[in-house]
């Protein structure tokens, strides 16, 4: 693959094709069109952007080399079936879980249609795809949507190839403890710069887990701040009397993201489940009690996993203490369990081995798995056939293999989730019209416009500055060459002359570059706003910012678009314009 190699946008209707030279495939690409609202997409290949991970790149095209750590290949449609096989055949409390899922879904006011994609879970022969994230303010990063719309497109993809019910499940990590990561939400301004409000912690914030957290009054004042940040749209004031009515004071934190996922994908089929749910505890306590039984194997298992994946040249995702048990103990706060001789340490006090696995037989509402333990318990409340994750969950994921045999669990596929840019049609017409790449966007200096716009200067002026530094150079070679046999002294003064004599001729073509930059603004603006659009503050735009920013440019109809849009495509990130 060539570094910096042009990306052309073309009117054509391949699904894909060899570009010659340039050493990259090119997707169906169909560049916009004004006179219809159809979102037009664009693909490039992963592995030419700056955030992709060797680990990601490999599992999707040389799977082979990291076989030993998954249940099997995505792209297998014999990894599907055996997948679906062990789902179906795994045990579970169907009627219960569909009893307390339909009970959080009342009480959210979900949507008919998420509704009836529970009642689906009963079937035994109904299996779900399953993705998740915390519960962000206001929806959190676009890449959240973009996980869910995974599930869903692909929910129904498998449906179709192996005729079964598949339902799309979206866990809300609701008893994390990190404030910091979840209470920011980031929008690009009318000038399209970064602004991020911030919710100011409500009590308990950062101790308690973020399911007994509720937002106070300051949270008027946060969604009015939000207001006023936005670029006014006629979709603004809609979306701020939305926003209003899930994060009110006095409402739990996960209890508005909840409402805002049901109201936004609810529609499409999409099961929102709150992990806090004290009624789901009793159906995973047999998981707990064995992680209290066998205090310490998770960890191993996951290390030993870790170990071997280094081995083969990728970073291990979690490098679990020799201590540590993959449980919290909640009361009140959430708090890390660690293992101290044949008993356990919970905070400033020690707990003996008997009292903690009586305790988790009768409450283990008291307990919540951490990171390696989290997903056990996802496929042991939900027939999982495949978990759609993003890149840092494909590698913790891989150190579990062995855990899921420990504890005698099937371990779904792992999906990537799609990942994409939306751009303006300014914006696309721009890449497109200058062929460039959309990586060359991302650093935050103007080397990609100053290389633009000299490539914009009249192709007999490029050619005649050539020349005359070929000649300068040439003529005082030359000459360097005559001084040194008459005293070989002068040979330094004539290399320094030589030096000056090409500065100055950079210099000029500099000065012809900036005449350029005065000549041609507009060429500027374009580049500036397409660069803050796809890269704000030099990051990718899913992880920077909040999908509601999205949602004040498009308006509502921006899920119906991106669902219609958003290919499941593995290795490829999607550029679509709206």
């Amino acid at each position: 693959m060539c570094d910096g190699a042009s990306l052309t946008i073309r009117r054509c209707a391949c699904s894909s094709l060899d570009t010659p030279g340039l050493g990259l495939r090119q997707y169906e690409a169909v560049a916009p069109d004004s006179s219809t609202s159809t979102p037009q997409k664009l693909g490039i290949e992963l592995g030419r952007l700056s955030w992709a991970r060797r680990l990601g790149l490999d599992y999707v095209h040389n799977f082979d080399a990291l076989a030993p750590f998954y249940a099997g290949n995505p792209a297998d449609a014999s990894a599907w079936r055996a997948a679906v096989d062990r789902a179906q055949r795994h045990p579970r409390d169907r009627q219960t879980l569909v009893a307390l899922l339909t009970a959080q879904q009342r009480s959210r006011q979900a949507p008919p249609a998420a509704l009836a994609s529970t009642a689906r879970l009963a079937d035994p022969q109904a299996v779900a795809i399953v993705t998740g994230q915390q519960a962000g303010l206001f929806g959190g990063p676009v890449y959240t949507v973009l996980k869910a719309l995974t599930a869903i497109k692909l929910a129904r993809r498998i449906e179709a190839e192996q005729h079964v019910p598949v339902v799309p499940v979206f866990w809300i990590d609701a008893e994390d403890h990190d404030w910091n990561e979840i209470s920011g939400c980031s929008i690009l301004d009318a000038d399209l710069e970064l602004r991020t409000v911030r919710m100011p912690g409500p009590e308990g914030a950062g101790e308690r887990p973020v399911a007994r957290v509720r937002l106070d009054d300051r949270i008027t004042a946060v969604i009015e701040e939000l207001r006023t940040t936005f670029p006014p749209t006629e979709f603004t004031e809609p979306l701020i009397e939305q926003l209003r009515g899930f994060y009110a004071p006095g409402t739990g934190m996960v209890e508005a993201f909840g409402r805002w996922i049901d109201a936004l994908l609810g529609p499409l089929g999409l099961v929102v489940f709150d992990c806090s749910d004290p009624a789901a505890k009793p159906l995973v306590r047999d998981i707990f009690l064995r992680e209290i039984e066998t205090a310490g194997r998770t960890a191993t298992l996951a290390l030993e996993a870790g170990r071997a994946m280094e081995a083969r040249g990728y970073t291990a995702q979690v490098e679990p203490a020799d201590d540590s048990v993959a449980l919290f103990h909640l009361d009140g706060r959430r708090e890390a369990i660690k293992r101290s001789g044949d008993g356990f340490v919970i905070g400033d006090r020690t707990v003996s081995a008997s009292d903690l696995a009586a305790e988790a037989r009768a409450t283990p509402d008291h307990f919540s798995p951490n990171v390696l333990l989290r997903p056990l318990v996802q496929d042991t409340l939900f027939p999982t056939v495949a978990y759609v994750g993003g890149p840092s969950e494909l590698g913790y994921l891989g150190q579990l293999r062995g855990v899921y045999e420990h504890f005698g669990l099937p371990m779904p596929l792992i999906y990537p989730r799609a990942t994409a840019t939306v751009l303006d049609s300014a914006g696309t017409r721009f890449l497109t019209k200058y062929e460039l790449p959309l990586e060359t966007l991302q650093p935050q200096d103007e080397a990609t416009l100053n290389r633009l716009l000299e490539s914009l200067l009249p192709p007999q002026l490029e050619a005649s500055l050539d020349r005359a530094e070929t000649v300068v150079v040439e003529s005082m070679q030359a000459v360097t060459a005559q001084l040194t046999r008459l005293d070989p002294t002068l040979e330094g003064a004539a290399k320094s002359t030589l030096g000056k004599m090409s500065h100055e001729l950079a210099s000029l073509r500099n000065k012809l570059i900036q005449a350029a930059k005065r000549r041609d603004e507009t060429l500027r603006r374009q580049f500036v706003r397409a660069r803050a659009q796809a890269f704000p503050d030099g990051q990718p735009q899913e992880r920077t910012i909040g999908f509601i920013s999205l949602q004040d440019r498009y308006g509502p109809a921006l899920v119906e678009l991106l669902e219609h849009a958003l290919p499941l495509d593995l290795g490829v990130h999607w550029v679509i314009t709206l």
